[in-house]
């Protein structure tokens, strides 16, 4: 069984468009997967890990009322078979593991992809905390490595593991998505590009926000420094086009 995230009774299993990094404005399919090891403060999908009754290691420097789903009530718990059923019935071949962190599931999902066939190309959005299997590596096409920043609130020894962004550093697979919530964050940034010693050309810069005028005042800026350090600049393709809505 897979635990996939239901926010509003649904399995969150939709049609879209590919709104950030490498493969922005593709056709996707996206399945998001419920459960995460990490607890980002500006998460715009916690529905997959804020549970009520949860106690987090870093519980005091979060805000009041901070946790606030019902897991029964935002999991779908769904055979492979279902999943790859209502995956089948878009006009799509591209699909977007996403969370959550999808990576938690990965025998599940090596089931998923195996089940779908080669037909299908896969990536993945991933926190970068957690090393794929030999057999989930076979089976993937892109990574989407999203590494978490000071800004997220998670603490380092969370956050950052090193043997597994080395081995994504590595891996020709892999692209890396920082996202930056202002200008002094770069620094970070720039320390962990150059510790793990990932290629500029795999690494994105994108603004944090859901909504368009958040996106705009930081994209002039950050646009700027990819030009200067040789990143590619990624924004929210569909938080311009749809706002701050879900399953689109």
């Amino acid at each position: 069984m897979i635990k996939i995230a239901k926010p509003d009774q649904h399995p969150e299993i939709f049609y879209s468009i590919q709104g950030e990094g490498k493969n922005l404005g593709q056709p996707s399919i996206f399945v998001r997967t419920s459960l995460c090891n990490l607890h980002c403060r500006w998460c715009d999908t916690d529905y997959t890990w804020n549970w009520k009754g949860t106690r987090f290691t870093h519980d005091k420097d979060q805000e009041p009322g901070y946790k606030k789903f019902d897991k029964k009530e935002v999991i779908a718990e769904m055979s492979v078979a279902e999943v790859a059923e209502l995956v089948r019935q878009f006009p799509c071949k591209n699909v977007v593991l996403t969370g959550g962190e999808p990576m938690i599931q990965q025998e599940q999902l090596v089931e998923l992809m195996e089940m779908l066939g080669p037909d299908y190309w896969f990536e993945i959005e991933t926190n970068g905390t957690l090393r794929p299997t030999v057999e989930f590596d076979a089976l993937i096409h892109q990574y989407n490595v999203s590494p978490k920043l000071a800004n997220s609130n998670n603490p380092p020894q969370l956050r950052e593991r090193p043997k597994v962004y080395r081995y994504f550093a590595a891996n020709p697979k892999a692209v890396f998505k920082f996202v930056l919530t202002q200008r002094s964050e770069l620094e970070e940034v720039l320390s962990l590009v150059n510790k793990y010693e990932i290629p500029p050309e795999r690494v994105y810069l994108m603004p944090e926000g859901t909504a368009a005028a958040e996106l705009a005042a930081k994209q002039t800026w950050l646009v700027e420094v990819c030009k200067a350090e040789g990143f590619h600049f990624t924004s929210r393709l569909h938080v311009w086009i749809y706002g701050d809505k879900r399953g689109v």
